[in-house]
């Protein structure tokens, strides 16, 4: 293998901001935050928005997450507050 091409290969934490669920586990993630483990150790570590642990297929539970606000965004970029059918934003159209 050439030397100095690869990503560096190293164990790291990675946790699960909605349900603070952690794992230790190898990566080339970059991350400029540390934690200390519960070996002592400190490792790397890297924030994730969904795990096993908040994921719906494996919990069997329905959690609404709306990171970054997406739904008002969108609801701020087409200019409604509801979306059902049949609702015209302009007025009818006869």
């Amino acid at each position: 293998m050439k030397e100095g091409i690869h990503p560096n290969y190293r164990e790291v934490v990675f946790q699960d901001t909605s349900s603070d669920f952690k794992f230790l586990t190898r990566s080339t993630v970059r991350t400029s935050e540390t934690i200390v483990w519960e070996d002592g150790k400190t490792y790397p570590l890297a924030r994730v928005e969904i795990s096993s642990a908040s994921h719906p297929f494996y919990t069997g539970k329905q959690i609404l997450l709306d990171s970054g606000g997406r739904v008002e965004r969108f609801r701020k970029r087409y200019g409604r507050s509801s979306f059902t059918r049949g609702e015209e934003s302009s007025g009818s159209q006869e």
